[in-house]
């Protein structure tokens, strides 16, 4: 999986916050490559979903395909399907394709309350997607939606207990794995249902696979949790790409979406997008453009001293020969004092290294002016006459010596 290439099959978010805007922000802060096959496009923010406009499965079935056969996948993330058709075409095309790693956001609720897939959608879902799935990622409401459109009892949640029973049961429906997301039913430390505001502490999402993992984070009241579901289900499918399991990819995504909302900026009127760029460190100039960032950012020291007609004179040969021995000259002395102050700073060491050191730099810098002398004779100077001259102040003192 060494070219990180993850295909995400899901609506858009004109807000950016989830769908596949927040799914190309995840993954692309997790240095992988997001394709795209758009099933909806949706008129929404932070306060809800207005309008949607399902893009034609044929249409769908052909962005697939086309990314599929052309740069290939490493694992499909399937977000907001839209509805039967959709689902339906969906199902068939990755089966054509072999089935590939697939982390499935089953995304029939919004964060913000609103419903994403139809009705008549469910059954198609159950019955022809989770078979695929090699990751099930549903939130409490929408494993409860499946399981009862399964027939089966979903029962009554008190704690811990009964959301590693929902999790063990949604597994049973096709899934190799099933992460039971446990945020709208934040938990008290004890791990039992919360009935009072201030005795939620804990998120408790349950990864049922071939062994039950309990994953804790700390809850937090916030109103920035819009798109949490497709942040988390890219974030996984980042991980997977990346190398890791399936229980380390999951337990990794969830930090990274707690990170998120912990470190929201808080946009909008309603239920915020999280920060997907919380662990994105990024250099202020791209490769190769080093130098013209320091430019941009310094460029009147740097041209202080290039364009100084000390320096321009050396240039063109016409600097006069006094002016450049009385250079050579102050850099030796420079040298001089630069050694004593390193004795000074070695006498004042609190350990022996860092004294042994000190004097290791003096000898160096001893060097450096036994190697100066020698290229000052070239220029008709003696160490007598170097070391008899008075020292300037500091550089801008030498270079105002020379013209001015």
């Amino acid at each position: 999986m060494n070219d990180r290439r993850i295909l995400v099959i899901a609506g858009s978010d004109s807000s950016g916050g989830a769908g596949l805007e927040a799914d190309q922000k995840v993954i692309a802060t997790h240095g992988c490559y997001a394709m795209t096959a758009t099933t909806a496009l949706t008129v929404q923010d932070t306060r809800g979903v207005y309008d949607i406009f399902h893009t034609p499965p044929e249409f769908v079935k052909k962005q697939i395909d086309a990314c599929i056969e052309d740069i290939g996948v490493d694992v499909v993330k399937t977000g907001m399907l839209a509805s039967a058709s959709t689902v339906e075409v969906v199902a068939q095309t990755l089966e054509n394709h072999g089935r590939p790693f697939t982390v499935i956001d089953p995304v029939m609720m919004s964060t913000s309350g609103s419903q994403l897939l139809p009705e008549d959608a469910v059954y198609m879902f159950r019955t022809k997607i989770l078979p695929l799935a090699t990751l099930l990622t549903p939130n409490i409401p929408e494993a409860k939606l499946l399981l009862e459109n399964a027939g089966l009892v979903v029962p009554d949640i008190r704690g811990l207990d009964e959301l590693i029973e929902i999790a063990k049961a949604v597994k049973k429906l096709g899934p190799k794995w099933t992460l039971l997301k446990g945020g709208h039913f934040p938990l008290t430390i004890k791990h039992t249902a919360a009935p009072m505001d201030d005795e939620q502490r804990i998120v408790v999402d349950v990864l049922a696979g071939d062994e039950i993992i309990v994953i804790e984070t700390a809850y937090q009241k916030s109103k920035s949790t819009h798109g949490t579901g497709c942040s988390l289900a890219s974030a996984i499918a980042s991980n997977v790409v990346l190398g890791f399991n399936v229980p380390d990819a999951v337990q990794k995504a969830c930090r990274y979406v707690s990170a998120g909302i912990k470190l929201a900026i808080g946009r909008g009127k309603g239920i915020g997008p999280i920060n997907h760029f919380h662990s994105a460190y990024m250099l202020p100039f791209y490769p190769g453009g080093f130098l013209e960032y320091l430019l941009s950012q310094a460029g009147h020291v740097w041209r202080a001293h290039t364009q100084h007609e000390f320096v321009q004179r050396l240039a063109d040969g016409t600097l006069p020969l006094e002016n450049f021995q009385h250079y050579l000259t102050q850099d030796y002395l420079f040298l001089v004092q630069f050694a004593r102050a390193k004795a000074i700073g070695a006498s004042k060491a609190k350990s022996l290294d860092d004294t042994v050191a000190g004097a290791r730099t003096i000898l160096h810098i001893e060097r450096e002016m036994s190697l100066h002398l020698d290229y000052c004779k070239e220029f008709g100077l003696s160490k007598k006459e170097v070391e008899s001259t008075r020292a300037s102040q500091g550089m801008s003192d030498i270079f105002s010596t020379f013209f001015y």
